[in-house]
């Protein structure tokens, strides 16, 4: 039996240079078993850049959640927000109540706070 080399990734030879074979169908790039339909959910932004930004958001997601961590990250960055440690932004406010809902829906609005600031965050 024939010992199979790979190089980054592909097949080669013993000398090697790339096997390919046109005969293989082509993988699946993603399990099929995955509801992506959930978190396609967007919002709009009802803010602009000359809101003061004065509300802390700051959350501890589990790493199971991951998918849902990074949807609320683009939509943090989409609200104006501002990242000032990887679990910490701040931002204009309030928080739309639909967007708060919806955080509620994915089971992961309890681990999220809000903290309103006195005064404006400068950047």
């Amino acid at each position: 039996m024939k010992k199979r080399r790979n190089y980054k990734g592909v097949p080669v030879n013993a000398i090697g240079i790339p096997i390919f074979n046109l005969q293989k169908k082509p993988v699946a790039r993603f399990p099929k078993n995955k509801n992506k339909s959930l978190y396609n959910y967007s919002f709009s932004s009802p803010f602009d850049k000359k809101h003061p930004k004065n509300l802390i958001v700051m959350y501890d997601i589990p790493h199971e959640f991951k998918k849902e961590r990074d949807w609320l990250r683009r939509h943090l960055v989409k609200f104006e927000y501002v990242m000032i440690q990887k679990s910490v932004w701040v931002g204009p406010s309030p928080l739309p109540k639909e967007f708060l809902i919806y955080l509620k829906e994915i089971n992961i609005g309890n681990n999220l706070k809000t903290f309103k600031l006195s005064k404006p965050f400068n950047s």
